[in-house]
C-alpha cells in the first residue's frame, strides 16, 4: 500500500503585532483625512481642507511656547493653562466623589435616598453650570474649574460606589469575625477591592473634564484652548480651529492612553 505522506499546512508570513496595530492605526487615519478632504470639497466647503489645517498644525507645532501678550500665545502655552485647570478640577472632583462612592456603595439606603438625585444631575450640560459657578465664585477662572470639577466627578462616584457595593459577602463576614476596625476595613478590604472601578471612574471622568474644558474656556474668554479655538473663528482663522482640534484630540488621547495604562497595570498586578 502506497504511504501517503501528508505535508504540514503553509502558514503565512506572520505580522508582529506592533506593526499590525500601527498598520491599522494609520489606515484610520487615512480614510478620515479621505473623508474630510471630500467633505471640504462638497457639503462642508467653507471648512479647510487636510493640507491646508496641517501646514498650520506644523507651524504651531514647532514653535507651541511663543508669548507676545494676553491675545496672541502659541499652543503649547494655551494646552499647558488648559491641562492645569483640568487637573485642578478633576482633582476637586475627585476628592468628592471618591469618599461619596464609598458611603453610597457601602450604605444601602444612602444609595436608595442620593441615586435620584445623581441621576438627575449628571445628565446637566456644562454650558448650564457655568453661570452657577459664576454666580458663586463672581470669577471665570474660578467658575471654569467647577465646572470642571462638577461635571467630572460623577464616572468616579458612581464606579467607586459600584465598586464598593460588590464587595463579596465573604469578605464582609470576615471583616465581621475578625472584628476589623473601619481604617482597617477600608484599607484591607474597600479599597482593594473597589481599587479597579475607581481608576475606571478616573479614566472615564478624565475624558470628561477634557472635553468640558473647551466649553467652560469659551465662556469664561481670556486664555487656554477653548478661548484659542473660539478667537480663531472669530477672526475668521477656520485653519487655527481645526488645527487646535486635532491637538485637543491628540492631548485627550495621551490622557486617556496613560490611565488606560494604569488600568491595565493593576488589573494584571
Amino acid at each position: 500500500m502506497e504511504r501517503i505522506v501528508r505535508k504540514p499546512a503553509s502558514r503565512g508570513l506572520a505580522v508582529p503585532k506592533p506593526l499590525l496595530t500601527g498598520l491599522n492605526a494609520l489606515t484610520g487615519f487615512f480614510v478620515l483625512l479621505l473623508a474630510w478632504h471630500v467633505l471640504s470639497h462638497t457639503v462642508a466647503p467653507k471648512v479647510p481642507e487636510p493640507s491646508k489645517t496641517l501646514g498650520i498644525f506644523w507651524q504651531m507645532f514647532i514653535n507651541p511656547f511663543y508669548d507676545n501678550g494676553p491675545n496672541d500665545k502659541g499652543i503649547g502655552l494655551q494646552l499647558w493653562l488648559s491641562l492645569e485647570r483640568v487637573f485642578v478640577g478633576f482633582g476637586l472632583g475627585a476628592l468628592i466623589a471618591v469618599p461619596l462612592g464609598i458611603l453610597i456603595g457601602a450604605s444601602e439606603g444612602l444609595r436608595a435616598m442620593l441615586n435620584p438625585v445623581i441621576q438627575m444631575l449628571r445628565p446637566v450640560s456644562p454650558l448650564a453650570w457655568f453661570p452657577v459657578g459664576l454666580a458663586a465664585f463672581q470669577a471665570s477662572e474660578q467658575a471654569a474649574i467647577f465646572v470642571i470639577a462638577i461635571c467630572s466627578l460623577w464616572p468616579t462616584l458612581i464606579n467607586t460606589a459600584l465598586g464598593v457595593g460588590s464587595i463579596p459577602q465573604d469578605y464582609r463576614n470576615v471583616a465581621r469575625v475578625y472584628a476589623f476596625s473601619p481604617w482597617t476595613y477600608l484599607t484591607c478590604v474597600v479599597l482593594p477591592h473597589s481599587l479597579l472601578y475607581v481608576l475606571t471612574g478616573f479614566r472615564l471622568g478624565m475624558g470628561i473634564a477634557w472635553m468640558v474644558i473647551v466649553a467652560a474656556e469659551m465662556l469664561a474668554g481670556g486664555t487656554g484652548v477653548g478661548f484659542f479655538v473660539w478667537d480663531s473663528y472669530n477672526s475668521g482663522q477656520l485653519e487655527y480651529v481645526m488645527a487646535s482640534i486635532l491637538f485637543i484630540g491628540l492631548v485627550g488621547w495621551a490622557l486617556d492612553s496613560a490611565l488606560g495604562w494604569l488600568v491595565r497595570r493593576f488589573s494584571h498586578g
